[in-house]
Protein backbone atom coordinates (compact mmCIF):
# COMPACT_ATOMS: atom_id res chain seq x y z
CA UNK A 1 0.00 0.00 0.00
CA UNK A 2 0.85 3.65 -0.11
CA UNK A 3 0.57 6.35 1.48
CA UNK A 4 1.81 9.27 -1.27
CA UNK A 5 -0.69 10.88 -3.25
CA UNK A 6 0.55 9.37 -6.40
CA UNK A 7 -1.74 6.01 -5.26
CA UNK A 8 -4.82 4.45 -7.75
CA UNK A 9 -7.45 3.66 -5.32
CA UNK A 10 -8.45 5.28 -1.97
CA UNK A 11 -9.95 2.69 -0.12
CA UNK A 12 -12.51 4.17 2.80
CA UNK A 13 -13.82 2.21 5.78
CA UNK A 14 -16.39 3.33 7.90
CA UNK A 15 -16.58 2.56 11.61
CA UNK A 16 -17.92 2.44 14.81
CA UNK A 17 -16.90 0.31 17.59
CA UNK A 18 -15.97 -2.16 15.16
CA UNK A 19 -11.70 -2.76 16.65
CA UNK A 20 -12.41 -6.16 16.89
CA UNK A 21 -13.16 -6.46 12.90
CA UNK A 22 -10.82 -4.00 11.63
CA UNK A 23 -7.47 -5.80 12.51
CA UNK A 24 -8.63 -8.90 10.35
CA UNK A 25 -9.98 -6.11 7.77
CA UNK A 26 -6.63 -4.39 7.11
CA UNK A 27 -4.96 -7.75 7.99
CA UNK A 28 -6.62 -8.62 4.61
CA UNK A 29 -5.65 -5.28 2.83
CA UNK A 30 -1.83 -6.33 3.69
CA UNK A 31 -2.08 -9.46 2.07
CA UNK A 32 -3.53 -8.02 -1.35
CA UNK A 33 -1.60 -8.50 -4.78
CA UNK A 34 -2.55 -4.91 -5.86
CA UNK A 35 -0.80 -2.55 -3.61
CA UNK A 36 -1.26 0.88 -5.36
CA UNK A 37 -3.98 1.92 -2.64
CA UNK A 38 -3.84 4.50 0.72
CA UNK A 39 -6.75 3.52 3.38
CA UNK A 40 -8.88 5.79 5.34
CA UNK A 41 -10.59 5.08 8.15
CA UNK A 42 -13.20 7.16 9.11
CA UNK A 43 -14.32 6.68 12.92
CA UNK A 44 -17.77 7.83 14.05
CA UNK A 45 -16.80 8.41 17.90
CA UNK A 46 -15.83 4.77 19.09
CA UNK A 47 -15.06 3.76 22.62
CA UNK A 48 -13.74 0.91 22.30
CA UNK A 49 -10.21 1.72 21.17
CA UNK A 50 -10.26 1.67 17.51
CA UNK A 51 -7.95 4.16 17.04
CA UNK A 52 -5.61 3.22 19.31
CA UNK A 53 -6.10 0.22 17.18
CA UNK A 54 -5.03 2.23 14.10
CA UNK A 55 -1.86 3.80 15.68
CA UNK A 56 -0.51 1.13 17.70
CA UNK A 57 -0.61 -1.65 14.61
CA UNK A 58 -1.36 -0.13 11.49
CA UNK A 59 0.07 3.43 11.39
CA UNK A 60 -0.02 3.14 7.25
CA UNK A 61 -3.65 4.03 7.77
CA UNK A 62 -5.13 7.12 7.46
CA UNK A 63 -7.86 8.68 10.34
CA UNK A 64 -10.48 10.79 10.17
CA UNK A 65 -12.26 10.53 13.82
CA UNK A 66 -15.31 11.70 14.50
CA UNK A 67 -16.67 13.17 17.91
CA UNK A 68 -20.18 11.39 17.83
CA UNK A 69 -21.68 8.47 15.45
CA UNK A 70 -22.56 10.46 12.81
CA UNK A 71 -24.13 7.40 10.71
CA UNK A 72 -22.73 5.81 7.78
CA UNK A 73 -23.08 8.40 4.66
CA UNK A 74 -21.27 10.72 6.49
CA UNK A 75 -18.13 8.70 7.16
CA UNK A 76 -17.83 7.37 3.84
CA UNK A 77 -18.75 11.05 2.74
CA UNK A 78 -15.57 11.92 4.80
CA UNK A 79 -13.62 10.01 3.52
CA UNK A 80 -14.46 10.11 -0.15
CA UNK A 81 -14.45 14.09 0.39
CA UNK A 82 -10.24 13.51 0.90
CA UNK A 83 -9.86 11.44 -2.61
CA UNK A 84 -7.38 13.23 -4.74
CA UNK A 85 -7.15 9.54 -6.51
CA UNK A 86 -9.14 8.09 -9.38
CA UNK A 87 -11.17 5.48 -7.94
CA UNK A 88 -12.31 4.82 -4.16
CA UNK A 89 -13.07 1.98 -2.83
CA UNK A 90 -16.07 1.59 -0.07
CA UNK A 91 -15.49 -1.08 2.51
CA UNK A 92 -17.62 -2.39 5.45
CA UNK A 93 -14.76 -3.43 8.62
CA UNK A 94 -16.80 -6.35 9.02
CA UNK A 95 -15.25 -8.22 5.65
CA UNK A 96 -11.97 -9.92 4.46
CA UNK A 97 -10.89 -9.39 0.74
CA UNK A 98 -9.06 -12.77 -1.13
CA UNK A 99 -6.24 -11.75 -1.86
CA UNK A 100 -6.74 -10.83 -5.47
CA UNK A 101 -9.71 -8.92 -5.10
CA UNK A 102 -8.73 -5.17 -5.71
CA UNK A 103 -6.48 -6.58 -8.47
CA UNK A 104 -9.64 -8.15 -10.20
CA UNK A 105 -11.32 -5.34 -9.48
CA UNK A 106 -8.61 -2.54 -11.10
CA UNK A 107 -8.12 -4.72 -13.94
CA UNK A 108 -11.56 -4.99 -15.15
CA UNK A 109 -12.24 -1.26 -14.56
CA UNK A 110 -9.55 -0.08 -16.51
CA UNK A 111 -10.79 -2.51 -19.26
CA UNK A 112 -14.00 -1.35 -19.27
CA UNK A 113 -14.43 2.08 -19.38
CA UNK A 114 -18.01 2.78 -19.88
CA UNK A 115 -19.05 1.48 -16.18
CA UNK A 116 -18.57 3.88 -13.58
CA UNK A 117 -18.91 1.32 -10.81
CA UNK A 118 -18.36 -2.62 -9.85
CA UNK A 119 -19.83 -4.85 -7.76
CA UNK A 120 -16.96 -7.60 -6.22
CA UNK A 121 -18.45 -10.85 -5.78
CA UNK A 122 -20.14 -10.87 -1.81
CA UNK A 123 -19.39 -13.78 0.10
CA UNK A 124 -21.13 -15.17 3.74
CA UNK A 125 -18.33 -14.86 5.89
CA UNK A 126 -18.28 -17.82 7.64
CA UNK A 127 -20.00 -20.23 5.09
CA UNK A 128 -17.67 -18.87 2.08
CA UNK A 129 -19.72 -21.40 -0.63
CA UNK A 130 -23.24 -18.82 0.28
CA UNK A 131 -23.30 -15.70 -1.40
CA UNK A 132 -23.92 -12.70 0.27
CA UNK A 133 -24.60 -10.43 -2.81
CA UNK A 134 -23.88 -10.95 -6.53
CA UNK A 135 -24.73 -6.97 -7.46
CA UNK A 136 -27.78 -5.11 -6.44
CA UNK A 137 -31.39 -5.40 -8.07
CA UNK A 138 -34.23 -2.91 -7.20
CA UNK A 139 -37.88 -3.42 -6.28
CA UNK A 140 -40.34 -0.97 -7.23
CA UNK A 141 -41.36 -0.95 -3.82
CA UNK A 142 -38.32 1.20 -2.86
CA UNK A 143 -35.71 -0.43 -1.47
CA UNK A 144 -32.71 -2.81 -2.82
CA UNK A 145 -32.34 -6.15 -3.19
CA UNK A 146 -28.27 -8.10 -3.06
CA UNK A 147 -29.22 -10.34 -5.68
CA UNK A 148 -28.18 -14.23 -5.17
CA UNK A 149 -28.20 -13.45 -1.29
CA UNK A 150 -28.22 -16.37 0.86
CA UNK A 151 -28.11 -18.97 -2.68
CA UNK A 152 -25.29 -21.21 -2.89
CA UNK A 153 -22.61 -20.22 -5.32
CA UNK A 154 -22.67 -21.17 -8.58
CA UNK A 155 -21.98 -21.11 -12.40
CA UNK A 156 -25.11 -18.23 -12.80
CA UNK A 157 -23.14 -16.00 -10.25
CA UNK A 158 -19.87 -16.63 -12.04
CA UNK A 159 -20.34 -14.29 -15.32
CA UNK A 160 -19.69 -11.11 -15.42
CA UNK A 161 -22.34 -8.83 -16.36
CA UNK A 162 -24.57 -5.67 -15.71
CA UNK A 163 -26.37 -5.10 -12.57
CA UNK A 164 -28.42 -2.56 -11.15
CA UNK A 165 -26.13 -1.11 -8.62
CA UNK A 166 -23.32 -1.94 -5.74
CA UNK A 167 -23.71 -3.01 -2.48
CA UNK A 168 -21.99 -0.12 -0.65
CA UNK A 169 -20.29 -2.21 1.49
CA UNK A 170 -17.78 -3.11 -1.17
CA UNK A 171 -17.62 -1.38 -4.23
CA UNK A 172 -15.62 0.43 -6.26
CA UNK A 173 -16.70 3.89 -7.87
CA UNK A 174 -14.58 6.21 -10.17
CA UNK A 175 -13.91 9.35 -8.98
CA UNK A 176 -15.76 11.34 -11.66
CA UNK A 177 -19.12 8.65 -10.56
CA UNK A 178 -19.35 10.88 -7.35
CA UNK A 179 -18.45 14.35 -9.70
CA UNK A 180 -21.57 13.19 -11.63
CA UNK A 181 -23.79 11.43 -8.85
CA UNK A 182 -23.35 13.56 -5.40
CA UNK A 183 -22.16 12.06 -2.76
CA UNK A 184 -24.22 9.57 -0.43
CA UNK A 185 -27.11 11.37 1.27
CA UNK A 186 -26.20 12.49 5.07
CA UNK A 187 -30.25 12.14 5.78
CA UNK A 188 -30.53 8.91 5.70
CA UNK A 189 -27.58 8.20 8.34
CA UNK A 190 -27.47 4.11 7.70
CA UNK A 191 -29.46 1.51 5.79
CA UNK A 192 -30.67 2.27 1.43
CA UNK A 193 -28.26 4.91 1.50
CA UNK A 194 -26.69 2.48 -1.19
CA UNK A 195 -30.44 2.22 -2.96
CA UNK A 196 -30.65 6.16 -3.03
CA UNK A 197 -27.04 6.25 -4.61
CA UNK A 198 -27.87 3.46 -7.57
CA UNK A 199 -31.14 4.62 -8.43
CA UNK A 200 -29.44 7.93 -8.66
CA UNK A 201 -27.03 6.57 -10.71
CA UNK A 202 -29.17 4.23 -13.12
CA UNK A 203 -31.53 7.55 -13.39
CA UNK A 204 -28.36 9.52 -15.12
CA UNK A 205 -26.82 6.72 -17.21
CA UNK A 206 -24.43 5.15 -14.66
CA UNK A 207 -23.53 1.75 -15.42
CA UNK A 208 -22.32 -0.54 -13.10
CA UNK A 209 -20.75 -4.01 -13.53
CA UNK A 210 -20.52 -7.49 -11.74
CA UNK A 211 -17.02 -8.44 -11.14
CA UNK A 212 -17.37 -12.22 -9.74
CA UNK A 213 -13.29 -12.75 -9.75
CA UNK A 214 -13.15 -9.91 -6.91
CA UNK A 215 -14.32 -11.61 -3.62
CA UNK A 216 -15.34 -10.43 -0.61
CA UNK A 217 -16.24 -12.12 2.60
CA UNK A 218 -18.69 -10.19 4.77
CA UNK A 219 -20.22 -10.90 7.82
CA UNK A 220 -23.14 -8.60 7.46
CA UNK A 221 -25.02 -6.38 10.60
CA UNK A 222 -22.18 -6.74 12.38
CA UNK A 223 -22.18 -2.97 13.14
CA UNK A 224 -25.96 -2.76 14.48
CA UNK A 225 -25.81 -6.34 16.55
CA UNK A 226 -28.71 -7.98 14.13
CA UNK A 227 -30.28 -7.36 11.43
CA UNK A 228 -33.74 -6.85 13.12
CA UNK A 229 -33.91 -4.37 15.68
CA UNK A 230 -35.76 -1.40 16.48
CA UNK A 231 -33.17 0.67 14.55
CA UNK A 232 -33.16 -0.97 11.46
CA UNK A 233 -36.31 -1.39 11.24
CA UNK A 234 -37.29 2.84 12.36
CA UNK A 235 -34.06 3.49 9.84
CA UNK A 236 -35.48 1.17 7.12
CA UNK A 237 -39.00 2.32 6.96
CA UNK A 238 -38.16 5.67 6.90
CA UNK A 239 -35.35 5.31 4.61
CA UNK A 240 -37.30 3.40 1.92
CA UNK A 241 -40.14 6.62 1.82
CA UNK A 242 -37.05 8.60 1.39
CA UNK A 243 -35.93 6.52 -1.43
CA UNK A 244 -38.98 7.25 -3.25
CA UNK A 245 -40.21 10.83 -2.08
CA UNK A 246 -36.33 11.57 -3.31
CA UNK A 247 -36.27 9.59 -6.89
CA UNK A 248 -39.26 8.72 -8.07
CA UNK A 249 -41.85 11.56 -10.03
CA UNK A 250 -45.15 11.69 -9.34
CA UNK A 251 -46.00 10.19 -12.42
CA UNK A 252 -44.28 6.92 -11.20
CA UNK A 253 -46.01 6.74 -7.71
CA UNK A 254 -48.95 6.69 -9.95
CA UNK A 255 -47.71 3.98 -12.24
CA UNK A 256 -46.62 1.73 -9.86
CA UNK A 257 -49.88 2.04 -7.23
CA UNK A 258 -50.41 -1.25 -6.70
CA UNK A 259 -46.44 -1.92 -6.15
CA UNK A 260 -46.20 0.04 -3.69
CA UNK A 261 -49.02 -0.63 -1.74
CA UNK A 262 -47.75 -4.35 -1.71
CA UNK A 263 -44.72 -3.99 -0.46
CA UNK A 264 -45.72 -1.55 2.36
CA UNK A 265 -48.67 -3.91 3.46
CA UNK A 266 -46.14 -7.36 3.30
CA UNK A 267 -43.88 -5.04 5.62
CA UNK A 268 -46.05 -3.68 7.93
CA UNK A 269 -47.32 -7.52 8.15
CA UNK A 270 -43.25 -8.28 9.11
CA UNK A 271 -42.45 -5.85 11.45
CA UNK A 272 -45.79 -6.60 13.41
CA UNK A 273 -44.27 -10.42 13.40
CA UNK A 274 -41.29 -9.59 14.42
CA UNK A 275 -43.24 -7.52 17.22
CA UNK A 276 -41.45 -4.24 15.98
CA UNK A 277 -44.47 -2.21 15.48
CA UNK A 278 -42.95 0.79 17.72
CA UNK A 279 -39.98 1.09 15.73
CA UNK A 280 -41.79 1.40 12.13
CA UNK A 281 -44.32 3.83 13.23
CA UNK A 282 -41.42 6.04 14.02
CA UNK A 283 -40.10 5.32 11.27
CA UNK A 284 -43.03 6.16 9.48
CA UNK A 285 -43.55 9.69 11.50
CA UNK A 286 -40.21 10.69 10.47
CA UNK A 287 -40.48 10.34 6.65
CA UNK A 288 -43.74 12.43 6.90
CA UNK A 289 -41.94 15.11 8.59
CA UNK A 290 -39.12 15.28 5.81
CA UNK A 291 -41.42 14.65 2.96
CA UNK A 292 -41.24 18.35 1.88
CA UNK A 293 -37.32 18.49 2.28
CA UNK A 294 -37.44 14.98 0.19
CA UNK A 295 -39.40 16.15 -2.59
CA UNK A 296 -37.12 19.67 -2.81
CA UNK A 297 -33.99 17.31 -3.19
CA UNK A 298 -36.24 15.36 -6.42
CA UNK A 299 -36.59 18.93 -7.73
CA UNK A 300 -33.01 19.66 -7.75
CA UNK A 301 -31.55 16.19 -8.78
CA UNK A 302 -33.98 16.21 -11.66
CA UNK A 303 -34.91 19.46 -13.30
CA UNK A 304 -37.58 18.97 -15.80
CA UNK A 305 -35.08 19.65 -18.58
CA UNK A 306 -32.86 16.72 -18.18
CA UNK A 307 -35.72 13.88 -16.87
CA UNK A 308 -35.67 10.48 -18.56
CA UNK A 309 -38.90 9.50 -20.41
CA UNK A 310 -41.62 7.72 -18.15
CA UNK A 311 -40.99 4.91 -20.76
CA UNK A 312 -36.91 4.58 -19.99
CA UNK A 313 -37.26 4.89 -16.18
CA UNK A 314 -40.39 2.08 -16.40
CA UNK A 315 -37.61 -0.21 -17.96
CA UNK A 316 -34.74 -0.11 -15.86
CA UNK A 317 -36.95 -0.47 -13.09
CA UNK A 318 -38.90 -2.85 -14.55
CA UNK A 319 -35.62 -4.87 -15.17
CA UNK A 320 -34.18 -4.56 -12.34
CA UNK A 321 -37.30 -6.09 -10.11
CA UNK A 322 -37.38 -9.01 -12.58
CA UNK A 323 -34.25 -10.06 -11.90
CA UNK A 324 -34.82 -9.37 -8.37
CA UNK A 325 -37.78 -11.83 -8.47
CA UNK A 326 -36.04 -14.63 -10.14
CA UNK A 327 -32.90 -14.18 -7.41
CA UNK A 328 -35.40 -14.78 -4.70
CA UNK A 329 -37.82 -18.39 -6.57
CA UNK A 330 -34.13 -19.98 -7.44
CA UNK A 331 -33.12 -19.64 -3.60
CA UNK A 332 -36.90 -20.62 -2.66
CA UNK A 333 -36.79 -23.53 -5.08
CA UNK A 334 -33.37 -24.88 -3.33
CA UNK A 335 -35.09 -24.72 -0.01
CA UNK A 336 -38.08 -26.21 -1.39
CA UNK A 337 -40.69 -23.93 -1.17
CA UNK A 338 -43.69 -22.83 -3.36
CA UNK A 339 -43.03 -19.98 -5.69
CA UNK A 340 -46.99 -19.47 -6.33
CA UNK A 341 -47.35 -15.70 -5.43
CA UNK A 342 -43.99 -14.51 -6.97
CA UNK A 343 -45.13 -16.20 -10.18
CA UNK A 344 -48.97 -14.46 -9.63
CA UNK A 345 -46.75 -11.08 -9.07
CA UNK A 346 -44.29 -11.52 -12.66
CA UNK A 347 -47.77 -12.67 -14.20
CA UNK A 348 -49.84 -9.55 -13.16
CA UNK A 349 -47.37 -6.56 -12.21
CA UNK A 350 -44.23 -7.18 -14.33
Amino acid sequence: MKTSSDALVNIVIPNWNGKKFLGPCLDSLQSQTFSDFVVTVVDNGSVDNSLELLNNNYSWVRSISFAENRGFSAAVNAGIGQNVYPYVFLLNNDTELDENCLEQLINIAEQYSDYSFFSPKMLNYFHRDILDGAGDGFLRGGVGYRLGTMEADAAIYSTMRHVFGACAGAALYRKEFFDTIGLFDNDFFAYLEDVDINLRANFKGQKCLYVPAAAVYHIGSATSGSKINALTIRLSTRNTFFVLLKNYPLSLFFKYFSQLFLYQFMWFCFVVKKRQFIPYVHGVVQAVRSAHAMRRKHRLLYPEKLRKPISDLDKILKTSEIEVLDSIMRRRRALGKGNGCFNLYKRFFT
